[in-house]
């Protein structure tokens, strides 16, 4: 089968003939590069920097190889290829690219020469080189008469290639002057360029022209003539006009071209669209400026023409045994160049000799047989582009090769004719598509794909197989893949796909003939995979007790992120213990946690997971404890004073570190948690204090607070605790509860005098009434006072006796600690809120020691000895957390803790805290510690 040609001509060369004209020769392309019968050749050439689009110039027949251009601009560099073509279309073009320049000649008259300044006897002249130079500009003659002496009297100026004014003196006044500019090149003077001055001081700028027409006989499919009348010239000579177009309706004012002839009075306007409306002004320049444009010209219409190009995309495809579907895509609208009437196609049989040799295959005149279409006919969409339409060729001969070609037409003419396309009749691709498809998932990366045949009616022969077309749902260009099923069977599997990715499937069938029409995509989705290692891990906030670390979603999730799991531990063992935290975080928007349980300069081992259905690789990392290296030292006279509302906490800046401090952080250690976290940041550098509301404190909570000093190489040392300091807010002491008991019992107290002072009153009246001897039988009561008359009353106020304190054999002691290994809390263990917010949704801890023992206490031991501490206050109301203390009996080998904790993703900071302590039987340390975690601190 013909194609064009793959090689391009060789040994091409070029040579300047003249100023105007290059000779261009060639040799053929190799025979087995020609595909085909070669009809000629293209020579493709533009002036370089100077023509944006090649030019070609077209030598038929493949004897002659060499070919004569000439109208080229003088003295210009130009590019030069050649092509071969055979009647399928072009070839190859030659590389690289032939630069060749033509050869010099007399220049061309200089631009726009005008007189700036005009005197009585004296101008001055101002000019720009030749648009045309022709070769190397070597100078400029300036020759001027009196315009009413002697054509040849002309005083002669010769000037440098440089110069572009010259001012003439010793002029008479209110005189005509003719003035003559000429350029040189080495092959002599060019053509001059003439102007009229007068030596007058009276001069003004031109009238606009008037009068601008443009006939309806001048105006054809891309041009116009446009005349006018001009106006007054202002006392200066006019130099030139200037014409502007306008492309109606909402195109620019575009200027032609602003070199016009000062005599001229109409002009050619060239290089216009065909079917095109548009507007003209116009406007003269003379030595003092330019006009006021003139008035727009009426709107202009130009004629049709013949559309420049052919359908594009054309293709011609076997539909049925007698039939062929011709396929295309409409002339962009831009090369109708009037009103689209329709579609012509011209098709012919190949003869039976035409597959011996490609000489067969020269499309005669298409006049024989064509099928006409017109715009206003009905045409059948094509699935795949809206912008294509379609015409069935019918009635066609069986087993014929037939050529196709397709022109667009209006009533001007028909366009170029379509590049020919063949096709054989007699077979035909599947008319439809395969039925019933289903997309089964089999695994993350496996679909199964099931379908039925095309009906059988519109099989058009037997089916050799499928093509199934594949791609991610949202970008098919990027992902678009083809898996041919040579064997008819209706099912395939789909392997090495993306899990949990929405695909679209599409199927076409296929026989000898050729490939039938797809089908509508169906989806389906792989499934769920483990997911990507986080895409990062990294750590912020630092300090020796705490830090936040913080992890980026895995840049391939492979299903729906249901959380992430974090564990950390140290790399060697703390004091005997290696402790292993696991934190499980729910849900894919928290990409952070808050630890509070680090050992001061211990290096931790951090490893985060993702999890979909199940958990994914680990992103791991190791971060140190603070301080940081160069980082402030810890501040000094930490002091802390409190009010009935506030809390205000002074301290001294301490060693500054490698780099200036440049602010402070407070944490807290609340009494109910024990375990420091960060209560204040970003206190600026130059602050030595700080003051809180007890109103943001938990009433009742004893808080300690420390100071650290910050730099730019981190947090530094953290300063010792403050004295711990309760948040109770201070009520007055009216509103005590002594007070008021005080109160209440002093009240009583003179009720009952009051009431006791009023029988003895009453007593006394008695008597006395008695005494005066009125008959009445005497009786004699006896009342023994006490205390100087009065009667003894004992107010016994009941005491609650409660066991409520620790005591052992030797005196008091603080309650014994649980070993770590006999120690289980639920949730309700642990404070869940740190300055009323709420820390974690859910965590449940678990510790477990190898080996742990524990002894009995009973409770006498624990008695007679008064409370010297608010927990054991607290707890001794509750006999469950009275009972709960047992005694346990010492582990002398060192043990390794597991903390699990789970923590719901929630809009608050979740906490890990956890505790750690050193081998065998649980001892208090000297001085402050950290508490277990869930308990009060106590001393």
């Amino acid at each position: 089968m013909d194609s064009v040609p793959s090689a391009a001509p060789a040994n091409v060369s070029a040579q300047a003939v003249s100023s105007t004209q290059i000779l261009l020769t060639w040799s053929s392309v190799p025979e087995q590069d020609q595909n085909g019968l070669i009809l000629g050749y293209k020579i493709l050439y533009r002036a370089k920097d100077l023509d944006q689009e090649p030019r070609s110039h077209v030598v038929r027949g493949n004897h002659t190889q060499s070919a004569l251009l000439a109208g080229l601009r003088k003295f210009v560099l130009y590019e030069l290829q050649v092509l071969a073509f055979t009647r399928i279309g072009n070839g190859v073009p030659s590389l690289p690219l032939i630069l060749e320049r033509t050869k010099d000649d007399a220049p061309g008259p200089p631009v726009r020469l005008v007189f700036p300044e005009v005197r009585l006897t004296a101008v001055r002249i101002v000019w720009q080189p030749p648009e045309e130079p022709n070769g190397v500009i070597l100078g400029y003659q300036i020759a001027y008469r009196l315009a009413s002496s002697s054509p040849h009297t002309f005083t002669t100026v010769e000037v440098g290639a440089t110069v572009r004014q010259f001012t003439a003196t010793e002029l008479a006044p209110e005189s005509a002057y003719i003035f003559r500019l000429s350029a040189k090149t080495r092959q002599g003077w060019g053509e001059p360029l003439e102007a009229t001055v007068i030596t007058t001081e009276k001069r003004e700028r031109p009238a606009p022209p008037r009068e601008l027409l443009v006939p309806q006989a001048e105006v054809t499919a891309r041009s116009l003539r446009l005349q006018w009348v001009p106006g007054s010239d202002g006392a200066s000579p006019i130099r030139y006009f200037t014409v502007q177009v306008r492309e109606l309706p909402r195109g620019e004012w575009q200027t032609y071209s602003s070199s016009i002839s000062h005599e001229a009075m109409a002009c050619a306007v060239e290089r216009l669209r065909p079917f095109t409306s548009y507007k003209l002004r116009l406007k003269a320049t003379n030595d003092i400026g330019d006009s006021d444009f003139s008035s727009e010209t009426e709107a202009v219409t130009t004629l049709q023409d013949v559309p420049g190009e052919p359908p594009g995309s054309v293709s011609a495809t076997p539909h049925t045994t007698s039939s062929v579907l011709i396929q295309w895509q409409p002339p962009r609208d831009e090369s109708l160049n009037g009103l689209l009437q329709g579609y012509r196609i011209y098709y012919r049989e190949l003869e039976a000799e035409a597959a011996a040799g490609p000489e067969a295959k020269t499309l005669k005149s298409p006049s024989a047989l064509r099928a006409e279409l017109t715009a206003q006919s009905s045409f059948k969409t094509v699935n795949s582009s809206s912008t294509l339409t379609t015409y069935e060729l019918t009635h066609l001969k069986k087993y014929r090769r037939y050529e196709v070609i397709m022109t667009a037409y209006n009533i001007i003419g028909e366009s170029p004719a379509s590049a020919p396309v063949e096709v054989f009749v007699g077979e035909a691709a599947p008319a439809m598509a395969p039925q019933n498809i289903q997309v089964t998932p089999l695994s993350a990366s496996q679909l199964e794909i099931t379908w039925e045949p095309p009906p059988p009616e519109s099989q058009n022969g037997n089916i050799q197989g499928y093509k199934i077309y594949y791609w991610e749902a949202d970008s098919q260009n990027e992902t678009e893949k083809m898996k041919v099923l040579f064997l008819p069977e209706p099912m395939v599997k789909l392997k090495n796909l993306t899990s949990h990715t929405k695909y679209l499937v599409s199927i076409s069938a296929f026989n000898a003939a050729g490939d039938g029409p797809k089908s509508k995509p169906r989806q389906g989705r792989t499934h769920q995979a483990a997911p990507g290692a986080p895409s990062y891990l990294a750590f912020s906030e630092i300090t020796s007790t705490t830090l936040n670390v913080s992890w980026g979603e895995p840049l391939a999730a492979n299903g729906v992120l249901q959380g992430y799991r974090v564990v950390y531990e140290p790399l060697a063992p703390v004091q005997g213990v290696s402790k292993v935290v696991t934190v499980d975080v729910k849900g894919n928007w928290q990409r952070w946690l808050k630890v509070r349980d680090l050992t001061k300069g211990v290096t931790y081992f951090f490893r985060v997971q993702a999890r979909t259905i199940t958990y994914g690789p680990e992103l791991q990392a190791n971060v140190t404890a603070g301080p940081a290296k160069g980082s402030p030292g810890s501040p000094r006279d930490i002091m802390i004073t409190k009010s009935s509302s506030e809390l205000t906490l002074q301290w001294t800046e301490g060693n500054a570190g490698d780099t200036p401090t440049t602010g402070y952080v407070i944490e807290a250690r609340p009494s109910d948690e024990g375990l420091w976290d960060m209560f204040v940041k970003d206190i600026p550098q130059s602050t030595t204090s700080y003051t809180v509301g007890l109103d943001k404190l938990r009433q009742g909570v004893t808080y300690e607070f420390r100071v650290v000093a910050v730099n730019k190489a981190g947090y530094g040392e953290p300063s010792s605790p403050s004295t711990a300091v309760s948040a109770q807010v201070e009520a007055p002491f009216y509103e005590e509860w002594w007070f008021l008991l005080v109160m209440a019992l002093s009240s009583l107290l003179i009720i009952l005098l009051v009431v006791f002072a009023l029988v003895l009153h009453g007593q006394h009246k008695k008597y006395k009434n008695c005494g005066a001897g009125k008959g009445i039988s005497t009786m004699e009561e006896t009342v023994t006072l006490d205390n100087g008359g009065f009667a003894a009353l004992e107010l016994n106020s009941r005491h609650l006796n409660v066991k409520s304190t620790f005591s052992k054999k030797n005196g008091t002691r603080s309650p014994p600690r649980p070993s770590p290994g006999g120690l289980h809390y639920s949730d309700e263990d642990i404070c869940n809120k740190y300055n009323g917010a709420v820390l974690t949704d859910s965590m449940d801890l678990k510790e477990k020691s190898v080996d742990a023992s524990e002894s009995e206490a009973s409770d006498s031991d624990y008695e007679d000895a008064p409370p010297k501490h608010s927990f054991v206050n607290h707890y001794m109301s509750d006999p469950t957390y009275y009972n709960s203390w047992k005694r346990r009996p010492a582990a002398p080998a060192a043990h390794r803790y597991e903390a699990v904790a789970g923590a719901e993703a929630g809009a608050h900071l979740h906490p890990v805290i956890t505790t750690q302590s050193a081998g065998g039987v649980y001892t208090p340390a000297a001085g402050p510690r950290a508490p277990l975690t869930g308990f009060s601190s106590f001393v």
